[in-house]
């Protein structure tokens, strides 16, 4: 009787955990140096790219790793406006400038609508802000599951036309579709197959 009971407990219980860890960001923001190294899902990884502002003037630079637990992002700019600022992947990886509206939009293989806090949404191209310092510096990794550099997955930032990392004049307000109202594209790199 009591193994039919435990029985009975058990498969609510487990339902719940997968429920609860379902509804969790599968974004994260963290500081550099404080995320566990892993070893790269495959050779593409890491992946390193200029970002350019509007000028076309080099910027920064950012890291793309991939292990189990998704692709992280490793972010080094200056020369921005301080305050928080957007950062989105953009679905083509061509960055003309100076409005870098050759980046396409939103990377989103989900067709889903654009913000965090967006019932329709999110995008998988969707990042958490940035934080750029007074002295208009950022250094920051982020975290994301919902995409991945393995190449001929629905998926990766590396298909056909590559993709885009594009850093923006304002924030993301995490529910306007189909940017967030994020303003001008500012700073943009393109994340391309090597021997594109």
């Amino acid at each position: 009787m009591e193994v039919a009971i435990l029985k009975k407990l058990i498969g609510p219980t487990i339902m719940l955990l997968f429920i609860v860890g379902a509804c969790s960001s599968n974004k994260d923001i963290v500081e550099p140096g404080k995320q566990k190294e892993a070893a790269p899902v495959n050779a593409e990884t890491p992946i390193n790219i200029p970002l350019i502002n509007a000028e076309g003037e080099k910027v920064g630079e950012a890291e793309l790793s991939e292990n189990s637990k998704g692709v992280a992002i490793h972010v080094r700019a200056e020369g921005l406006e301080p305050g928080k600022m957007a950062i989105h992947l953009h679905e083509i990886g061509k960055c003309t400038p100076p409005d870098f509206q050759s980046a396409g939009a939103h990377f989103n293989p989900g067709h889903k609508e654009h913000g965090f806090h967006n019932p329709k949404g999110y995008h998988a191209g969707d990042l958490p802000n940035l934080e750029v310092t007074a002295e208009g510096k950022v250094d920051a990794v982020i975290k994301t599951a919902d995409v991945t550099l393995e190449r001929g997955k629905p998926n990766s930032l590396l298909d056909k036309d590559g993709s885009a990392l594009v850093i923006h004049a304002g924030e993301d307000d995490y529910v306007t579709d189909p940017a967030g109202n994020a303003g001008d594209r500012i700073v943009c790199g393109e994340i391309v197959k090597k021997g594109n």
